[in-house]
């Protein structure tokens, strides 16, 4: 059963989000919430058509989650003013969004809000990260696929698009990049890159695993080696997404 709805926001706003329930969803019960989160500038999640996750989404439904995505500030479909609002601070209103949004759903009464989980691929992996050391410990488990960890990392065409340079927006860099938040990470956490990545480097991963490692919290590590940024061939899709449940059926 899939949903698609608008949740408040403290500050007036109305975010779109879609739910996928399971077929036999009963009010009376409490449900684990699993959050799929892109995020990023100028993206859209909450739309009508089917993604290439969906099946997945889908299957998890049928072992007795619910499955929720939220647009957040900084998206499309929403006018200028609202695509725009994250210029020069990629990260912060993002993850402002996010925690409130997840907030609102673990206050349904059909939501067990000790059960929050999030997951999310390349920008997802960033706003996952972000999520899980700035969300308060709001969040049980997260998974962050390819993640960004610092733009300063990142390629300068994309990224001066939205941020200009480091010189020019050096807090706007580094108050939003993981790295620095590290020993706020609060939750089950696997951190999942291939080692080939050539859009968003493994340099990312490698670093946020060092700092985690420097802050003493504990995380789970997969490293897929000589795969780009797809995790795509010799069997990995299989391996990746088979590693990933595993992980929210014990976690979450």
């Amino acid at each position: 059963f899939e949903a698609d709805f608008r949740l408040p926001t403290k500050d007036g706003m109305e975010l779109n989000a879609w739910m996928i329930r399971p077929a036999d969803f009963d009010p009376a019960k409490k449900y684990p919430l699993f959050i799929y989160v892109y995020g990023g500038p100028e993206s859209q999640n909450v739309i009508d058509a089917w993604g290439r996750r969906d099946p997945w989404f889908q299957m998890l439904a049928q072992q007795g989650y619910i499955v929720a995505c939220v647009d957040n500030r900084g998206t499309n479909g929403r006018g200028e003013a609202f695509r725009k609002a994250t210029y020069m601070q990629l990260g912060r209103l993002e993850t402002i969004d996010q925690v409130e949004a997840a907030r609102w759903l673990g206050d349904l009464e059909y939501i067990d809000r000790e059960r929050i989980g999030i997951f999310g691929w390349s920008y997802g992996g960033y706003m996952t990260s972000l999520c899980l050391t700035k969300g308060g410990g709001l969040y049980r488990m997260g998974i962050a696929v390819a993640p960004v960890t610092s733009w300063r990392y990142y390629d300068t065409v994309y990224t001066e698009r939205f941020m200009r340079t480091p010189r020019e927006n050096p807090e706007g860099y580094d108050q939003n990049s993981p790295l620095l938040f590290a020993g706020s990470l609060r939750g089950k956490f696997l951190l999942i890159h291939g080692s080939a990545d050539d859009n968003v480097h493994f340099q990312n991963s490698m670093d946020f695993a060092e700092a985690l490692v420097r802050a003493d919290r504990p995380f789970e590590m997969q490293v897929y080696p000589n795969k780009n940024h797809g995790i795509q061939g010799g069997n990995t899709q299989f391996h990746l997404y088979s590693r990933m449940t595993d992980f929210i059926l014990n976690n979450l």
